[in-house]
C-alpha cells in the first residue's frame, strides 16, 4: 500500500529535524499549569485502565513524563529518527515506529491514547481515519487526550523549522468545534474541551480534549 504523502512529508521532516527538536521543544515539567494540569488529569484517568499509546511521540518527553505519574505508558511515532532519540534517551521505556492512520495495535487493547501535538499536520480529510483508530484500539471505557494547535482553519505550508532545517510537512489548524465533531463521529465521547489564548512565547491558540470509549 501507498504511504499517504502527507505521512512521508512528517517523517521526513521529523528525521531531518529531530536533533534540534530534541533540545528546543521544552520539558513537560516546564510546560504552563494549565498543560501540565490535562496531562496530571490524563495520568490520573488512564493509568489504571492498562497500557497507554503515546502517538506522535517524537524524542519520549512526555511519553516519560506519563511514567513517571505511574502510568504504563509506550511511545509511538512515524519518525524514525525520532524513535532513535527516544530510546536514547529513555531505554526503560518501548518506543516503536509507526503511523496514526494504521495502528499496529489490536482492537481495544489500550487503556488509554494520549495524541499530544500530534494530529496537526494531519490533512483534515484523514482525521476520521485516524480518530477511527483512536476508537479501535482503546478498551470499551479507555480514556484519550488529544491536545494542539487550533484556528479558524488555516492551513501552513513552513519551508523551515526548528535551528532552519527544511520540511515539507503542512500544518491544519481546525477550530475547537470542529474536532470535537470529528471526535464524536469516531464514537468518542468528549467530556473536557480547554481551549488556551496565546500567551508568553506562545503564538497560537491550543485545544486539549478528554474523551473516552463508551463501554
Amino acid at each position: 500500500m501507498t504511504e499517504p504523502s502527507h505521512l512521508t512529508a512528517v517523517r521526513v521532516s521529523y528525521d531531518t529535524v529531530a536533533a534540534d527538536y530534541a533540545r528546543r521543544v521544552m520539558e513537560p515539567a516546564e510546560l504552563d499549569p494549565v498543560s501540565r494540569a490535562m496531562l496530571a488529569a490524563f495520568a490520573e484517568l488512564a493509568a489504571p485502565l492498562g497500557p497507554v499509546a503515546d502517538l506522535g511521540c517524537g524524542p519520549g518527553k512526555v511519553t516519560a513524563h506519563l511514567a513517571a505519574l505511574g502510568v504504563p505508558v509506550f511511545g509511538v511515532d512515524v519518525s524514525p529518527r525520532m524513535i532513535e532519540l527516544a530510546r536514547a534517551a529513555h531505554p526503560e521505556l518501548r518506543f516503536t515506529v509507526g503511523s496514526m492512520t494504521a495502528l499496529d495495535i489490536g482492537d481495544g487493547e489500550l487503556g488509554g491514547v494520549l495524541a499530544y501535538y500530534a494530529t496537526h499536520h494531519t490533512p483534515p480529510r484523514w482525521l476520521p481515519t485516524v480518530f477511527s483508530e483512536f476508537h479501535r484500539t482503546l478498551a470499551p471505557g479507555g480514556r484519550l487526550m488529544l491536545a494542539g494547535h487550533v484556528g479558524d482553519g488555516e492551513h501552513l505550508r513552513p519551508t523551515h523549522a526548528y535551528g532552519g532545517h527544511p520540511v515539507s510537512y503542512e500544518s491544519y489548524l481546525l477550530p475547537p468545534d470542529r474536532i470535537t465533531e470529528l471526535l464524536q463521529q469516531a464514537g468518542l465521547v468528549v467530556t473536557t474541551r480547554v481551549v488556551q489564548e496565546p500567551e508568553g512565547a506562545s503564538k497560537r491558540r491550543a485545544g486539549t480534549f478528554l474523551a473516552y470509549k463508551p463501554e
